[in-house]
């Protein structure tokens, strides 16, 4: 019993079991795809109460990581991920996809996994603020930018920047203020963990005959997922040794400058566009899955080979 109660507590399987149920019984998907934005504003809510007040209490000090955040993010990652989508990428709705993954913020994860993977936790904590906050002018003005507004409506793009970024900012602050954090926090894993199968769920659901019937397809969508994360990784962990980083923050700077808030992009693209669209979030999502999962295998084979060099006491 305490297995299957730890099953359901861990993110990589529920994940997993998000993308199977997705694929294998996605039929139901299209009962989900109305609380999808609402699980989304759960989990932003839930994620941002991990921003402590105290870090705005120096100004200063925030400056410099959240221009970092808005730079790996957008400068980096957004251009790498236009520039190879108007390389190979010929289908228009998977095309628009692509911009609106490119437009969001970073991934509500960096955060936790920061964490996971012994990094920065304060320097990923400012800099996904800086991100989000930079999102607020940067995601509106690239979705409209680059598509038109003759395809989408510019204030529905802002309701939604309301819905999943403002208001679970706000709400994380009321909730931090009324002390409901303590409570919330034990549970707060939990919660997060199954916001986003409702949302990874829902999208590969309602995308299963592009998965099932035309995976090759899906293989230009897959090099682009492949080379924004593995691939830009490994350069931004190079460069950060090279000019002689610190390691924890390499770690942060590879996440907040490699992940996208997959989630807000399928939620963005099933508002403003179609289910196609939201493909490209989609096929990210599995990749991101694996990527952290081979980066936790890669820290761990770091921290085993670090303590088998350490002098052994006699």
């Amino acid at each position: 019993m305490s297995k299957i109660k730890g099953l359901l507590r861990n993110r990589d399987f529920i994940l997993f079991l998000a993308l199977l149920l997705g694929l294998f019984f996605g039929k139901y998907a299209r009962w989900t795809e109305s609380i999808t934005l609402p699980a989304l504003g759960v989990v932003m809510t839930l994620s941002t109460m991990m921003i402590s007040g105290s870090i705005f209490r120096s100004p200063k000090s925030m400056i410099l990581p959240s221009l970092i955040g808005i730079a790996m993010n957008y400068a980096v990652l957004s251009s790498v991920i236009l520039l190879l989508n108007q390389m190979i990428i010929h289908d228009e709705d998977i095309w628009r996809g692509f911009v609106i993954l490119a437009s969001v913020p970073p991934a509500v994860a960096v955060i936790p996994f920061t964490g996971f993977l012994n990094g920065n936790v304060k320097f990923s904590l400012i800099a996904s603020f800086g991100g989000y906050l930079g999102g607020l002018i940067i995601t509106p003005l690239m979705t409209i930018g680059l598509l038109g507004t003759s395809f989408i409506d510019p204030i529905k793009v802002l309701t939604i920047m309301v819905e999943l970024i403002i208001l679970p900012l706000v709400l994380s602050r009321i909730l931090i203020w009324i002390k409901a954090d303590v409570l919330i926090n034990p549970i707060k894993g939990s919660i997060t963990n199954w916001g986003f199968f409702i949302v990874v769920y829902t999208v590969v659901g309602l995308n299963r005959e592009v998965f099932l019937s035309n995976p090759l397809s899906l293989l230009p969508v897959a090099a682009i997922a492949i080379a924004s994360t593995f691939l830009l990784g490994w350069i931004i962990e190079i460069v950060g040794y090279f000019f002689h980083i610190d390691p924890k923050t390499v770690s942060s700077l590879v996440l907040v400058g490699t992940l996208k808030n997959y989630g807000l992009a399928a939620g963005l693209s099933l508002s403003l566009f179609s289910r196609q669209t939201a493909v490209p979030a989609t096929v990210s999502t599995i990749f991101l899955i694996v990527y952290i999962i081979w980066l936790g295998y890669k820290n761990t084979y770091k921290k085993k080979k670090q303590n088998s060099l350490q002098p052994r006491r006699i």
